[in-house]
């Protein structure tokens, strides 16, 4: 039966409302039944290549308590024959350049391989990759990526600058640990070596040195095993290592673009929900100040970070929805304990376990539930007050409207009167671009980077 026209677990519409809304790590089951490429094997590519040279990037194998940079490495250009011929243990002249390199002592890895180019001659085998049915018509091999390795063979921890990933097992097994954005200060993040689209890690995901790194072991690993046949979304931002687990592995790739992730308009929605659940936490310090007992304790607010990722979450549409987590999307999520069954996983293991990165996270700090429901709502306007003695709804009183003691006056009245606009562009805009702005993070970034302190702050309008 054609691709096109097997029986999928989404629809092509299904798939792309589960990709908007999805904000974790998740793999696909069953959505590539019929796709040509499956038959992509080592082997197989070998006869379509024939005498095609292709790079391979070459590491010795062993435990490093640094990542191995691509500047580290050797590399040789070799026939997919010769690759294959050297994993046998054949000698020469059946290795070709391989014969440098001992087998026992090197993994290999074709990575990163743009399809257009080994298939320049070949345009039909663009065909045999059918991301339109995840919803991106006309996108296929031409658009995508391919990786081959052996064994052990991986990609340092690193970061894409640009949109999010689906990942199409082929051939073997490969690890992926996945780290969220928020993790970053934990993963030691470096430009050396310098690639525009890719930030790397300075950790050693495997062998972390926890005294040169120590905030490492607070990062939350998210690891999961991907089987030949299944789809790891990965998004945007998230960090990742990846290593093959099986003596051959062949993977192919495809980045969604930036511009399909979000648009200005967009930007702007999560801008104004930012101010708004600030806003709304100011609404509460202030209420607080004018009821509460001096005599008493502040009471505990709820942390306005965690608001701000709430709202955000809201923005993608106005009709709730729930992601069909099940047996045909699995959740990636982190746990507290590594698990020895993690190497032999199941598509039911597929919500993996967590390694030792997790140690001291709770359960509810670490996992993602497989059953949880992201919901969007209808935005509400921001509001902003204009220095008139009124305040919206939850906005911090301005210097007009602040009184001596740091409330602002007839608060109840003026927070039900809101009549002031919504942010846009051009209050963006003249806000990043006043001068006064700009020189307040000239200072905060010299203060991060000379480690000293201001000690008189500047007086703004």
């Amino acid at each position: 039966m054609a691709a096109s026209n097997s029986i999928k677990p989404f629809s092509t519409e299904e798939t792309q409302m589960i990709l908007s809304h999805l904000q974790q790590p998740a793999v696909f089951m069953n959505m590539t039944c019929g796709w040509p490429v499956l038959h992509w094997t080592a082997e197989n590519l070998s006869g379509c290549l024939g005498d095609k040279l292709i790079r391979f990037r070459l590491g010795r194998k062993g435990k490093m308590l640094t990542p191995l940079f691509e500047t580290q490495c050797s590399f040789v250009e070799a026939k997919l024959a010769h690759f294959l011929s050297w994993t046998r243990g054949h000698s020469r002249p059946d290795v070709g350049p391989f014969s440098e390199f001992s087998y026992a002592e090197y993994w290999a890895y074709a990575d990163y391989k743009y399809i257009a180019n080994l298939f320049q001659d070949q345009p039909s085998m663009f065909k045999d990759v059918k991301w339109s049915d995840f919803g991106f018509e006309g996108r296929g091999g031409r658009e995508s990526t391919l990786w081959i390795g052996t064994e052990g063979a991986n990609t340092p921890c690193h970061l894409d600058s640009y949109g999010y990933n689906l990942v199409l097992q082929v051939q073997g097994r490969k690890r992926w640990h996945l780290f969220p954005p928020e993790d970053t200060s934990k993963l030691y993040p470096t430009r050396i070596p310098y690639e525009e689209s890719s930030v790397f890690s300075r950790v050693d995901v495997l062998h972390p040195d926890l005294r040169s790194f120590p905030d490492f072991q607070r990062a939350r690993a998210h690891i999961v095993t991907l089987q030949p046949g299944q789809v790891l979304y990965v998004p945007r931002h998230w960090w990742h290592y990846v290593e093959s687990v099986d003596p051959i592995t062949v993977s192919v790739n495809s980045w969604i673009e930036l511009e399909a992730v979000a648009s200005h308009n967009e930007n702007m929605q999560y801008v104004n929900l930012a101010i708004r659940a600030y806003a709304e936490r100011q609404k509460d310090l202030c209420y607080s100040k004018l009821t509460q007992d001096p005599k008493d304790t502040c009471p505990a607010k709820q942390d306005s970070s965690r608001q701000i990722r709430k709202n955000c979450d809201l923005i993608r549409d106005s009709v709730p929805f729930s992601i069909p987590f099940g047996p045909n999307l699995i959740s990636v999520h982190c746990q507290q304990e590594d698990s020895p069954e993690m190497k032999e996983m199941t598509p039911k293991d597929l919500e993996v376990k967590s390694s030792r990165y997790c140690a001291g996270k709770s359960q509810e700090d670490c996992s993602v539930s497989s059953n949880a429901v992201q919901k969007t709502e209808p935005l509400s306007a921001v509001r902003l007050c204009q220095g008139k003695r009124e305040c919206s709804p939850g906005l911090t009183p301005c210097r007009a409207c602040d009184s001596a003691d740091g409330t602002s006056e007839n608060n109840s009245e003026h927070y039900e009167e809101s009549r002031h606009a919504t942010v846009t562009t051009n209050d963006l805009l003249d806000c990043l671009l006043h001068p006064d702005i700009i020189i307040r993070v000239t200072e905060l970034l010299l203060e991060r980077h000379t480690g000293s302190h201001r000690t008189t702050a500047p007086s703004y309008p």
